[in-house]
């Protein structure tokens, strides 16, 4: 496993690569965000040398945290980021998760509480590569949790009520069936669901369909149990069975 640790104080820096490196990691260090992102795109372009999580300070020089994790985010959904930042006032925090960041740890630290949230979310990040890639058949008429989708007539029934669906929110259910339990990037969305249109979407279009999807399907959309979101990562389809 290779860890990209950002972090200007030399000191620190040097440490924390000691402390991983015992712990059987690979580690490269970056003093800014230039270069901890030139380091996290030229690893991610050889798949057997890429970042496999990055521990993140917030105050560097000249480009900020925040702006780092959106870089890293542009190129990778999945990788874990872990900051590590003396900034406390929860707008800090809430501002860092919503640029993609994972965890949120502030300095002073202890060392095995870092640590050992590097392990696990090193371990959420092999779950999710070894997920499977094959896809299900999925029948005419599919059911889950109290919906019964009618793909032949584009419309579904919840509770006894019949709505009707778009092309697009038709495909993109579709999809999420057919990849049950797979956690889906925003991007591989973009790429089977749009098809060649992609390069005119954004991702803000899947999370709006998203939702009108949650509209339709879920009892209470602002805690959704069938289409569920995966923090850093994109959407998971669970059916009633496996919503626990």
């Amino acid at each position: 496993m290779k860890l990209l640790v950002v972090e200007d104080e030399k000191a620190l820096a040097q440490g924390l690569k000691f402390n991983f490196e015992q712990e059987g990691y690979t580690v490269l260090t970056a003093e800014d965000g230039p270069t901890a992102i030139r380091y996290f795109a030229e690893c991610y372009e050889s798949d057997e040398e890429s970042i496999d999580l990055v521990v993140l300070d917030l105050m560097l020089p000249g480009m900020s945290g925040y702006e780092i994790a959106k870089e890293i985010r542009r190129i990778d959904e999945v990788v874990p980021i872990l900051v590590l930042s003396a900034r406390e006032l929860s707008e800090d925090k809430a501002y860092a998760f919503d640029c993609g960041t994972d965890q949120y740890m502030t300095k002073p630290f202890a060392l095995p509480e870092l640590l050992s949230r590097v392990k696990n979310l090193l371990r959420r990040k092999s779950l999710v590569q070894r997920a499977p890639v094959t896809t299900r058949d999925v029948p005419t008429q599919y059911h889950f949790g109290n919906v019964t989708v009618d793909f032949e007539a584009f419309e579904i029934e919840v509770d006894g009520e019949r709505k009707s669906l778009t092309n697009l929110e038709l495909r993109l259910l579709k999809y999420f069936i057919e990849h049950e339990g797979m956690v889906l990037t925003r991007a591989q969305i973009l790429e089977d669901v749009w098809g060649e249109q992609s390069a005119f979407v954004t991702t803000r279009t899947i999370d709006n369909f998203v939702l009108r999807l949650r509209k339709l399907v879920e009892i209470n959309p602002a805690e959704p149990v069938y289409i569920v979101s995966v923090r850093g990562a994109g959407y998971r389809f669970l059916p009633e069975e496996m919503s626990e």
